[in-house]
C-alpha cells in the first residue's frame, strides 16, 4: 500500500502535527507500509531532512490558508499513483483542492483535524469564528465526503460536533501515541544539561518540573506560573522548567508574570527542546505539567509516560479520562 500525508508545514515549531506525521513515517516501516510527505515548507530545509520518508515540498507557504496555483497541478499529477490520502490539519486551501482530486479519482482520503474543531478557539477568537463560518461551506464538505475524520479521543470527537454546523461526518476515534526514547540516557544527559547548565548544583542536577510544548495561550503557562508561586515556599528547592518556541510572543509577558510573583529565579527557559535534550529533560525532572486550555491529545504527554515520569495536566486535555 502506498499513502500520502498531506500537512501545511513539517516544522518542529508548529508542535504536535508535525511531530505526529514523523513518528508515523517511522511506524510505516516495519509494516511494510510505503508512505510520502507532501507540504508547503520551502523545498531544501534543514528539518525536512529529519523525516524518515520522501518529502514532497511545494513551498513556501503563502498566508495562512496555503494558497498556491501549483498544488492542484501537483495533486493531479501525483494523487494517482497512492492507494489513500491522509490530510493533516482544517483550514487549508490544500484540504478544498485534494478533495476535488480524490473524488475524481474515486480514491479514499481521510482527514486529521489535530484539535482544530475545538469549540475553545471560537470561544477565544471570535473574529476567527467568524472568518471560518463564512469559510465552512468549502471546509465542511472535505470532512463529510471523507472515509473518516480521525480523532485522538472521544472528547475531542465529541466537542468538534458542536462547533458549526451542520457538522455529519464519520468521526473515528484512533491510537495516537509517541515514539520511545532511544536507550542512550547517558547521551541524552549530556545533550541536556549542555543546554540547560544552570540546572546543575555542584555537578547534581537540581529538582525540577517540565513544561514541554509552544509556549502559546492555549497552554496555560500562565495557570503554571500562577501554581508554582503558590507552592514554591513550600518546596524551596524546586524549580520550574518552561521549554518551547516563543511562537507568538508570549514569553516576555509570562517572565514578567514571574518577576511579580518573586520565582524568577526559580523558573528556566531553556527554549525548544528536540532530540537528546528533549529525551534527557524528561528523563531528569520530577513530574511533566501540561495545564492547557485547550489540547486534543499531547504528544509530550504520552513522551513523559514512556520515560516513566507522572504528568499533572489539565482537564482541558482531552485525554485526561485515560490519564
Amino acid at each position: 500500500m502506498k499513502i500520502l500525508h498531506a500537512i501545511q508545514s513539517l516544522s518542529p515549531v508548529d508542535g504536535g502535527p508535525p511531530q505526529a506525521v514523523r513518528n508515523l513515517m517511522r511506524a510505516y516501516a516495519p509494516l511494510g507500509v510505503q508512505a510520502e510527505v507532501f507540504c508547503l515548507d520551502t523545498p531544501g530545509t534543514e528539518y525536512l531532512k529529519e523525516v524518515a520518508a520522501p518529502v514532497h515540498a511545494l513551498g513556501p507557504r503563502r498566508g495562512g490558508f496555503g494558497y498556491s496555483s501549483n498544488i492542484p497541478e501537483w495533486l493531479n499529477a501525483h494523487l494517482p499513483s497512492y492507494d489513500a490520502l491522509v490530510l493533516h490539519g482544517i483550514w487549508n486551501y490544500t484540504n478544498i483542492a485534494a478533495r476535488r482530486t480524490m473524488l475524481r479519482l474515486n480514491r479514499p482520503y481521510v482527514v486529521f483535524p489535530h484539535g482544530a474543531l475545538d469549540p475553545w478557539f471560537n470561544r477565544q477568537y471570535p473574529l476567527k469564528k467568524l472568518k471560518k463560518q463564512l469559510f465552512w461551506p468549502w471546509q465542511y464538505p472535505v470532512l463529510r465526503e471523507a472515509k473518516a475524520v480521525l480523532f485522538t479521543s472521544s472528547t475531542e470527537r465529541d466537542l468538534a460536533a458542536t462547533s458549526f454546523q451542520p457538522s455529519r461526518w464519520n468521526g473515528v476515534v484512533v491510537p495516537y501515541g509517541a515514539m520511545e526514547p532511544k536507550d542512550d540516557p547517558a547521551a541524552q544527559t549530556a545533550a541536556w544539561f549542555q543546554q540547560a547548565p544552570e540546572l546543575l548544583k555542584d555537578g547534581q542536577p537540581v529538582r525540577y518540573l517540565l513544561f514541554l510544548a509552544r509556549i502559546h495561550e492555549k497552554k496555560g503557562c500562565d495557570l503554571l506560573l500562577e501554581a508554582f508561586a503558590h507552592v514554591a515556599s513550600a518546596a524551596p528547592d524546586l524549580h520550574l522548567v518552561i521549554a518551547g518556541p516563543d511562537q507568538v510572543g508570549l514569553q516576555a509577558k509570562l517572565q514578567q508574570q514571574a518577576e511579580q510573583a518573586g520565582i524568577t529565579d526559580r523558573v528556566h527557559w531553556p527554549g525548544m527542546l528536540r532530540g537528546d535534550a528533549k529525551w534527557g529533560a524528561l528523563r531528569h525532572c520530577e513530574a511533566f505539567v501540561l495545564p492547557s486550555h485547550q489540547e486534543n491529545f499531547g504528544i509530550a504527554v504520552a513522551e513523559a509516560l514512556a520515560c516513566g515520569k507522572p504528568v499533572l495536566i489539565s482537564d482541558q486535555v482531552n485525554i485526561w479520562p485515560d490519564i
